[in-house]
């Protein structure tokens, strides 16, 4: 039976500050470094230690920093490769939220995946869809290892379409939403060989806003 668990990095600097993420390059704030810790714990409660691991991350600073915390906990190496980057927003990447919400230019139903939109140098689904795919494809091919994926919210729909061999042609509404610090687990069996979504964009486990809300007094009582 082998896993892979893709995880959301947790919160970052560009999400605090409003700006557009894509391959802007965006540190974890001080929660985010906080929630990497607590996710580590959790793979390390929820991964068999009879199976080797293998650690791949986006290459931006967001995703590597979080990366590299799974893997002092779980004594992994990381590799980093930049086709799990976040899909490239072009010129509107490091801009107010606000700015990129003015120009969108919504996708068409019959062009959803080739749709490029009205900023100059942004990816097109299907871009994004080919290159993380590659990603995964070749790391499904190591079936000795289970994985760990550590990625952004818009790229995970295709590490999870790609994990489900979902053609890239018909991947064009799927649409898998997550949270900063979430787990997506995927399986595949031993005798059917069937591939399973286990959980979606799972936060179980404590970040430290729900810490902290725990942690405050209850008026009600």
């Amino acid at each position: 039976m082998q896993n892979l668990y893709a995880v959301s990095h947790p919160h970052a600097e560009h999400t605090h500050l409003g700006l557009v993420g894509g391959w802007h390059d965006s540190h974890l704030t001080r929660t985010g470094r906080h929630d990497a810790h607590l996710l580590a714990q959790e793979l390390r409660h929820r991964h068999d230690p009879s199976r080797a691991l293998r650690i791949t991350t986006s290459d931006l600073a967001r995703c590597t920093e979080t990366a590299q915390i799974l893997g002092e906990a779980l004594t992994v190496a990381v590799s980093a490769d930049q086709r799990l980057r976040e899909i490239n927003f072009g010129k509107a990447e490091g801009r107010p939220n606000e700015w990129l919400a003015r120009r969108q230019d919504p996708a068409p139903a019959h062009d959803r995946l080739d749709h490029r939109g009205p900023i100059p140098g942004a990816e097109t689904r299907r871009e994004v869809a080919i290159r993380v795919g590659a990603c995964i494809q070749e790391l499904m091919t190591d079936i000795d290892h289970d994985h760990v994926v550590v990625t952004h919210g818009y790229a995970l729909t295709f590490v999870i379409t790609t994990w489900m061999q979902i053609p890239v042609d018909a991947a064009g509404f799927a649409s898998f939403a997550t949270t900063p610090g979430a787990i997506t687990h995927l399986r595949i069996d031993d005798h059917w060989r069937n591939r399973t979504l286990v959980s979606l964009a799972d936060t179980a486990h404590p970040t430290k806003d729900r810490a902290d809300a725990r942690s405050q007094p209850n008026p009600s009582r």
